[in-house]
């Protein structure tokens, strides 16, 4: 079955948010055409409790794109995003969600962040996404969607992890770019086993 996994094309990621990814919204005019040609669509949600543990605000003295550590490692310190229920939340209003069959909220638990579509920041709490795909028979994903160094990135290592194939849509993503994250992030992807694919190819 084609399957494709549509990574966080929220308001607050994209022009205008909170957490906007530069030209986040120009991979929205690809995703819609992509979705045309696949059998199952999923779409994942970041979807965040008001005062989260990933929030700068919360924490005294630091400011967004600062580190800390958690109890699981490190963690980048981000502007207040994707808050349950907000418009920021909000899927973004030109993407064609008509065709999706299931969404995957993550980030919803206050005390972790969750970038991966497969597990949480602890990469031990799982999403739940891997059964479901088992369950359809699905062992191939083409993912796209926001973004590329964060949740598109641990996405695709999860997912190879788990024992998928992975096929990352190159103009179908973009990304945040932390000290060359971006690049940094299609290197991790490549090296772990993804396979980098443009949409014409796929169409």
């Amino acid at each position: 079955m084609k399957t494709l996994l549509i990574v966080d094309v929220q308001n607050d990621f994209c022009p205008g948010g909170s957490l906007a990814v530069p030209q986040g919204d120009s991979v929205i005019p690809v995703i819609n055409q992509l979705i045309e040609s696949f059998d199952c669509i999923i779409q994942t949600q970041d979807w965040h409790p008001p005062g989260h543990s990933s929030f700068a605000s919360i924490h005294e003295g630091k400011n967004p794109y600062e580190t800390i550590q958690m109890d699981y490692g490190e963690q980048v310190l981000w502007p207040d995003h994707c808050i349950q229920k907000s418009p920021g939340a909000e899927f973004h209003s030109n993407l064609n969600t008509a065709k999706t069959q299931v969404i995957i909220r993550k980030g919803f638990r206050e005390e972790i962040d969750s970038y991966s579509t497969f597990y949480e920041n602890d990469q031990q709490t799982k999403t739940g996404l891997t059964g479901y795909l088992k369950n359809r028979g699905i062992h191939e994903l083409h993912v796209c969607g926001l973004a590329t160094d964060f949740c598109v990135k641990w996405s695709v290592l999860d997912g190879i992890k788990e024992g998928f194939t992975i096929h990352v849509i190159k103009d179908a993503v973009k990304g945040i770019d932390i000290d060359d994250s971006i690049q940094k992030a299609w290197q991790e992807m490549k090296s772990a086993g993804a396979n980098v694919v443009v949409s014409s190819e796929v169409l």
